[in-house]
């Protein structure tokens, strides 16, 4: 088996997308309304991944497992004008085939070697209040819940956010 870490391209867009929904499908059962997910379109990211990529908003990288890819990590400057140094770890998705094979810890392996290497010490990510195993994953990774919140509503439904920080000096 030959695993591989790459750079995203503008084409694979379509790709990452639909790894993203199948990921929701799967991770969000039972926390996101099931209207909600049964609804969720493959190609929902699409023009984000483009936009991102295109215009080197964040680093986007696929993992591969004998040249297919099977997830994705997004990465950066800081989105909260708060934390202007801050870096920024926005998602991380596995198609749910590939779930439990270490390939989300290979992938924010890379992105935190990474971020350090371009001069980050301090990175932050949300993390659903409700994915307790987002959670444990991140914990287990050195992140620590700083407390900060941010709520939002989908089909109805109320979620929060909470945010976990890393101090990588």
């Amino acid at each position: 088996m030959r695993i591989k870490i790459k750079d995203a391209k503008l084409q694979d867009a379509q790709t990452i997308s639909n790894i993203y929904a199948l990921s929701w499908k799967a991770a969000y059962q039972g926390i996101i309304p099931q209207r909600y997910l049964d609804q969720l379109k493959n190609n929902f990211w699409v023009e984000v991944f483009q936009d991102w990529i295109s215009n080197n908003i964040f680093k986007v990288k696929q993992i591969y497992e004998n040249n297919i890819s099977v997830g994705c990590i997004v990465y950066g400057k800081a989105r909260d004008a708060m934390l202007p140094k801050w870096g920024e770890i926005v998602s991380i998705y596995i198609h749910p085939d590939y779930f439990r094979k270490s390939y989300g810890q290979k992938l924010l392996d890379d992105a935190l070697a990474d971020m350090k290497k371009d001069g980050y010490q301090n990175i932050y990510l949300w993390v659903l209040q409700e994915n307790k195993n987002a959670q444990l994953f991140y914990e287990k990774n050195g992140f620590q819940c700083n407390q900060d919140e941010y709520n939002f509503e989908i089909m109805g439904k109320q979620f929060t956010d909470i945010r976990y920080v890393i101090d990588l000096s």
